[in-house]
């Protein structure tokens, strides 16, 4: 056997998210229920030889590779168009696992404080005791399903700043995505949002710790822009906490078929951004 826990399920989800392929996916290639392959991800199930090798094979790599957390990114990993990792500005349909897709589902109808493990069980096709057997309660799905979305998120963020040539390139390149983001993510974004007060106060300091990264990334920005003479707000700080709140509030109306594209919303809150930090290259 090898060693059960959530270092091993994270090694493993590590893998298969370093390689580009999703959940659903790679449970199809080793013949197990999707269900069963987040259960070995989220360190559940006894992981055994038999299985690690077929994981590994199906992912293409060396056992001693996924157990030793040596991963190749996604772009190298594949050839096919739109899996490279670092392409924050494409969004596919994530790859969610069917209890946190049944719980999106469930928490954005009636919200975490309506929704049962009972109807979660039922949107997903599992028993009461069959959901029990992957989480804990609607606690633990409530923080797996944010930090699902945060990691994407927190994923697209490294890969915008690291194209941008100074801060202001970076500091929009960050807005843009964030922008992207929660329109193209907006049910996720909105119920990570809203449910913020759903959580105990450890998971909150948690996902808060989350969140907190992705304004310091802007604050960052901001203040080399600042000391580069760049950008001259009156409250730096202030103006880049109102930038972040004015892109993830974009939960709050933003809908698919609406007059504007992710992408026209994205171009148009850049230039607010750059209006409220007073942008000294667009004054002059």
């Amino acid at each position: 056997m090898v060693a059960s826990g959530a270092r091993v399920g994270g090694l493993v989800r590590a893998a298969r998210q370093g390689r580009g392929v999703g959940l659903r996916e790679l449970a199809a290639r080793i013949g197990v229920s999707p269900a069963t392959l987040s259960e070995i991800e989220h360190g559940r199930t006894r992981l055994t030889v038999d299985r690690l090798g077929l994981i590994a094979a199906a992912l293409d790599m060396p056992v001693g590779d996924v157990l030793d957390g040596r991963t190749p990114r996604a772009a190298e990993a594949s050839s096919e168009p739109g899996r490279d990792a670092t392409d924050w500005r494409r969004y596919d349909p994530l790859d969610l696992d069917p209890v946190l897709d049944a719980a999106r589902a469930e928490f954005l109808a009636v919200g975490y404080h309506g929704a049962t493990m009972r109807r979660i069980a039922a949107r997903c096709g599992l028993s009461v005791s069959g959901l029990y057997h992957h989480y804990a309660g609607k606690q633990q799905i409530l923080l797996a399903l944010v930090e699902v979305t945060m990691a994407d998120l927190g994923r697209r963020s490294d890969a915008a700043r690291a194209e941008g040539r100074d801060p202001v390139d970076r500091f929009c390149l960050l807005v843009e995505n964030l922008a992207l983001y929660h329109s193209h993510r907006a049910e996720l974004a909105f119920v990570g949002n809203t449910e913020m007060r759903s959580f105990t106060e450890a998971n909150r300091r948690r996902v808060a710790g989350l969140r907190t990264r992705q304004q310091r990334m802007v604050d960052t920005e901001v203040d080399a822009a600042v000391a580069a003479g760049a950008f001259r707000p009156d409250h730096p700080h202030e103006a880049s906490r109102a930038v972040v709140t004015m892109c993830t509030a974009l939960t709050d109306w933003y809908r698919p078929g609406g007059p504007s594209t992710p992408e026209q919303i994205a171009r148009r809150y850049v230039g607010f951004a750059l209006d409220m930090l007073e942008d000294v290259r667009a004054a002059g």
